[in-house]
């Protein structure tokens, strides 16, 4: 039958198919969701809302995405998932029409030293295959111009196989990329001696000052003992062959005392334990050592670029791929663009389409040969998009957290465009966000609250953006809040001079900075800002720096333990039961001999995600049972580390379980708004955020006299904000200067004083484009941040 004569017996009918546009999500009980049943439309872009810990991240990432994730597993075969961890259904009753999750988060790329920006998008995969078609002259195949692949040379009977002809090989050859001094890393380490010995002193004097290297244990007898060198003489006057032999000498066989021992050089022996191991994962003696005798340097063979010589030396149009690698992404856009070649066009196009990607996300001011692991939460979740944007895959859920967090109002428009293109295409986009201009955007709102922590947990709204306006949430009545400007400004009580800052992309760049004030460096995101801040205030003398780096911390550790909480609470259960305080740490003598004091028992799966149980001895409490018989105010220590700050505060505050110094700790970790964080969480588990804020409320009680804060806003909801800016208010009227690197409007239009980098990222940025009070900033709207802070403050 002819294609136009067919007819349909159901032309309009919904096919049964077409039907399953929703996911549905009922009795969800992850953390603290109190049954929660939402509905949410699938190739539509969701976003959910609500105070910090009212559940957002429970439902997205730990209900719906977990469970996406945990179905994907199950589909491979049982020898497979022997090696993938077994992930627990998440607590839900019904989950119903899920598609694959795809999660683009704030955790930060992986800071191996090979990674970079082009190695994390691909972008440098599609550079090589270009220079090895095109370079002049031709080295190799694409292997040879990258700096992971080393060169190799193999001697012997290779059998190499085309089709049917075999033949044999008596020599093999890979040509790689990676510079062989510095194998690819771009830096080379040496050791600085003067802080492994004193040249001054003998061995028997105590010459070596490595830790744990003392002469009176093993090290001082297999000294002694080797006879290589008299231990009575001074380092200074050693022959260069005993100086050799103290220092470098290979594995050798000695007898000490009748015993078989091994002598070895005292550089190979701290590289194999100390050196070679992960710096944050040292004791924190040894991690200070490490950090003194080590020296970063750049390669002098390769000049940091990674690469060897040959790959340096084939060149397209006079640029070498290390050179196209060091351009800002914008410029290398137009130099890729100005590239006429037939022969490799389609791989050309999809470079300049990469390219543009980086710009339309805001981050055409990254160079390629960025290490991933210097890029900030914000930049690494934008980085993450990259590879998604360009994607073929449809119908998937994406789902975001906080994909603004570090991007100026400026960014954020494009970003909303990029989020709704990810829509268009036939994807559910789900979005954890606080921004109302990205809320403003969404299809369908979720708002969950009304409060955070055990007050959370509930769906206070869900439906249309004009419906969450008239809702009367917490969100609701705050979406449209507008901050005014400040009718009069503090004067600065004196000021810190910076002359010719040159960090990074800063013009030699003049400024005074206020202080006695609440001064806001802003712009847009790769305008200078942090490098202006970080690079020309250094901590130290009466500054204290709080910045979104993660917190140096164990699963172990918590806020209780890391702001030094725990200590007077141990002291007072102690005190009150009769009984010696170690018995109150879960790291000490009180732990649980099953989990040792983790609560949860880890396996760890080698290549995989380790998997973490609840450990059965002590159902999650962490202690042993006897410990748990010892009570403060009624209740045993594994309920005090599960109360939130807010109920912790008022307990610890008066009555039997009164502690002065736990309610002072308490009450600054309330004025940061972490009133709903439990003591015992984890620090693992925490948002880059609320790390920030931890940080500060532990800073608060430091003597310091100038606070840098470096966005303290992110991860907060619009009505956390007001409480932010009255404890900065607090800050500077007890006679601090604040220092904060912010995007939000609410805090520029706060400020005594602002400083606007730009006009633009990267190298058209690094200047100072205006300063002055944020009044004569909205007054004359010439940049980019005065255009933002007019409309948000109104007429």
């Amino acid at each position: 039958m002819s294609t136009d004569t067919r007819t349909d017996p159901r032309p309009h009918a919904l096919h049964s198919a077409d039907s399953h546009d929703l996911i549905r999500v009922h009795g969800a009980r992850v953390n603290n969701l109190k049954d929660v049943s939402v509905e949410i439309p699938k190739r539509r872009l969701t976003v959910f809302t609500g105070v910090s810990g009212s559940g957002k991240s429970s439902l997205v990432f730990g209900t719906v995405a977990a469970e996406s994730q945990r179905l994907i597993n199950e589909t491979y075969s049982a020898f497979v998932q022997g090696f993938m961890p077994t992930l627990a259904r998440p607590e839900v009753d019904v989950l119903d029409g899920l598609t694959t999750a795809i999660i683009v988060d704030q955790q930060r790329l992986g800071a191996d030293p090979r990674s970079t920006v082009g190695t994390a998008t691909d972008a440098n995969a599609m550079l090589r295959i270009l220079f090895s078609r095109l370079g002049q002259p031709h080295i190799g195949s694409p292997n040879a111009f990258s700096f992971n692949v080393a060169s190799v040379r193999a001697s012997g009977a290779i059998t190499v196989e085309r089709g049917a002809k075999k033949t044999v090989k008596a020599t093999f050859n890979r040509l790689g990329g990676m510079c062989p001094r510095c194998e690819g890393r771009g830096t080379v380490t040496d050791i600085d001696l003067t802080q492994l010995y004193d040249d001054s002193k003998s061995l028997n004097e105590g010459a070596i000052t490595v830790p744990g290297y003392s002469m009176d244990g093993w090290f001082g007898r297999i000294f002694r003992g080797s006879g290589f060198f008299d231990p009575d003489k001074p380092i200074r006057k050693y022959t260069k062959k005993e100086l050799h032999d103290l220092l470098h000498k290979e594995p050798t066989k000695i007898k000490v005392e009748g015993i078989n021992l091994t002598y070895e050089g005292l550089i190979p022996k701290i590289q194999k334990s100390m050196l070679a191991k992960d710096v944050d994962a040292l004791q924190p003696h040894i991690r200070a050592f490490v950090e003194r005798a080590m020296t970063f340097t750049v390669c002098p063979e390769c000049d940091g670029t990674r690469l060897t010589e040959a790959a340096r030396s084939s060149k397209i149009g006079g640029i070498s791929i290390a050179d196209a690698c060091a351009m800002q992404v914008s410029d290398l856009a137009e130099w890729v663009r100005a590239l006429d070649e037939p022969s490799v066009a389609p791989l050309l196009t999809a470079l300049v389409d990469t390219f543009d990607s980086f710009a339309e996300i805001g981050l055409g001011y990254l160079s390629l040969d960025r290490p991933s692991g210097t890029l900030s939460g914000g930049e690494a979740q934008r980085v993450k998009m990259i590879r998604h944007l360009g994607s073929s895959l449809t119908d998937v859920t994406y789902v975001f957290d906080e994909p603004t967090v570090g991007l100026h109002p400026h960014d954020i428009q494009r970003m909303n465009g990029l989020l709704l293109r990810l829509r268009d295409k036939g994807n559910t986009v789900l979005v954890v966000e606080h921004k109302p201009e990205v809320i403003a955007i969404a299809d369908h709102v979720v708002d969950l609250g009304p409060g955070a922590g055990t007050a959370g947990g509930s769906v206070c709204f869900e439906g249309t953006v004009d419906g969450l306006r008239a809702a009367g949430t917490v969100t609701g009545r705050h979406f449209d809040d507008r901050a005014r400007l400040k009718e009069s400004v503090r004067k600065p009580t004196g000021t810190l001079e910076i002359r010719g800052a040159t960090a990074h992309n800063l013009r030699d760049v003049d400024v005074d900075i206020p202080l006695g004030v609440l001064a806001v460096v802003t712009g847009v995101a790769g305008s200078g800002k942090s490098s202006l801040v970080h690079g020309s205030i250094p901590p130290g003398a009466g500054v204290v720096s709080v910045d979104q780096s993660p917190i140096r911390g164990s699963r172990r550790s918590n806020p209780a333990t890391y702001t030094g909480l725990l200590e007077p609470i141990r002291k007072a259960f102690a005190k009150a039961n009769g009984v010696k305080p170690a018995l109150f740490s879960a790291n000490s003598e009180g732990a649980c001999p099953g989990c040792n004091g983790a609560g949860v028992i880890y396996t760890d799966l080698a290549m995989m995600a380790g998997v973490a149980t609840t450990c059965e001895e002590c159902e999650g409490k962490r202690f042993q049972a006897a410990v748990l018989e010892y009570h403060l105010g009624g209740r045993d220590i594994s309920e005090v580390l599960a109360m939130s700050v807010t109920e912790a505060e008022e307990f610890f505050g008066a009555g039997e379980a009164r502690i002065p110094a736990a309610h002072a700790i308490l009450t600054r970790l309330a004025d940061v708004g972490l009133g709903y964080l439990s003591l015992g969480q984890p620090l693992t588990t925490l948002s880059g955020g609320e790390r920030q804020r931890l940080k500060l409320a532990t800073h608060m009680a430091d003597k310091g006299g100038v606070y840098v804060l470096d966005e303290p806003t992110a991860g907060l909801h619009l009505a956390d904000v007001e409480q932010l800016l009255g404890l900065l208010d607090r800050l500077v009227d007890s006679g601090k200067s604040v220092v904060v690197v912010e995007h939000h409007q609410a805090v520029m239009a706060h400020a005594d004083w602002i400083i606007d980098l730009g006009p633009g990222a990267g190298h058209d940025g690094g200047r100072i484009v205006f300063e002055g009070t944020p009044a004569d900033l909205v007054a004359t709207p010439t940049t980019l941040t005065a255009t933002h802070l007019a409309q948000y403050v109104g007429p």
